[in-house]
């Protein structure tokens, strides 16, 4: 496998991995609380999942050949709750990663020489996803620090338990 194939699959398993991260935590939280924010300067998780919907929609739709800041989108209709089931927030959300997932299993390692624009500016193609995925990154991170204040004690931990990692690594290192 070429290097360019690695990073175009590294890119795919990393924000696999924040996506499926983000939908952990959401599980947790009841339906109300998705759409509480902490206080009037803060988004909800709803919020924050329109957003990042949103965002990659823009970003990916014609990933090589379009500026990643669409004409269509509209930025700031993003930070509005307007959905009226988890089952609609999920069917957005969905449709804004599959934009993302389809765009980067079709980049060939030869596109990642090429350059695109994001809001007029050239970017590297690997810089424009490492942009993307950092963002990305940023806002799973608000997703699940919103989720384990609004689930309070009930919480279970996404990744390694408090006071765990050492049997963790006894468990799991060296298999």
């Amino acid at each position: 496998m070429s290097l360019g194939n690695i990073f175009i699959e590294s890119a795919i398993q990393s924000f696999a991995y924040d996506k499926r991260l983000a939908e952990r935590a959401i599980e947790q939280v009841p339906n109300a609380k998705m759409h509480e924010s902490l206080d009037e300067s803060t988004n909800s998780i709803v919020v924050i999942m329109k957003h990042i919907s949103g965002n990659l929609r823009s970003r990916w739709t014609d990933f090589l050949t379009s500026d990643g800041e669409k004409s269509w989108r509209h930025r700031d209709t993003e930070f509005i709750d307007d959905f009226e089931s988890r089952e609609q927030l999920i069917e957005f959300w969905e449709g804004g990663w599959s934009c993302l997932f389809n765009s980067l299993r079709e980049l060939s390692a030869d596109d990642l020489t090429k350059t695109v624009q994001i809001r007029g500016v050239d970017h590297s193609v690997p810089m424009a996803v490492a942009r993307s995925n950092a963002h990305i990154a940023y806002h799973v991170g608000q997703i699940v620090m919103i989720a384990r204040i609004h689930v309070g004690d009930a919480w279970n931990t996404l990744t390694i338990d408090r006071g765990k990692s050492e049997e963790f690594n006894r468990e799991n290192w060296g298999k």
